[in-house]
């Protein structure tokens, strides 16, 4: 896959929707490129890392499922993605490409249409699991500090309503 130039005015920041796969929240940061997916059933979600050049990105790419540990609990692979313009007026940018398993770049198609108006938010997809929600665990640095207070006496009587 030869790459070209980029429809004019075109952006690969944005978000992209396919059946399969969901929205897919693209930012590139000059020829860097990272994204973010969530199956539409919530049940697994990926991330890619790549390299743009004009209409193509090539990347890495690590699905995970939602819950699961364990050598079953994420796919790797490579994958690219072309962006397109098809002809006319007012008509939506669209992804072609695919994904392949390890070192496959080939395997399962991937197309998508360019959301309009729709920004990414890639922190809105995807953690690393149950250690990094924020707590007090006692072994950690995450504990307050300074003195803990004395408890106050209750009133003598109730406040009334």
């Amino acid at each position: 896959m030869e790459p070209g130039d980029m429809p004019e005015g075109a952006d690969w920041t944005g978000v992209y929707y396919n059946e399969l796969y969901g929205y897919l929240h693209l930012v590139q940061d000059g020829t860097a490129i990272e994204g973010k997916w969530i199956r539409p059933h919530k049940d697994r979600w990926g991330e890619l890392h790549g390299s743009v050049t004009g209409d193509l990105i090539k990347f890495n790419w690590t699905e995970h499922v939602v819950g699961a540990i364990g050598p079953n609990s994420k796919k790797e692979g490579r994958g690219y993605l072309k962006y397109k313009r098809p002809p006319g007026d007012n008509v939506d940018d669209t992804l072609a490409g695919e994904i392949g398993q390890g070192k496959d770049e080939v395997g399962e198609p991937w197309d998508a249409v360019k959301q309009r108006n729709v920004m990414p938010d890639l922190a809105s997809i995807g953690g690393t699991g149950s250690s990094d929600i924020g707590g007090g665990d006692w072994d950690s640095e995450n504990q307050e500090s300074g003195t803990p207070e004395p408890p106050t006496e209750p009133a003598a009587e109730p406040p009334s309503l």
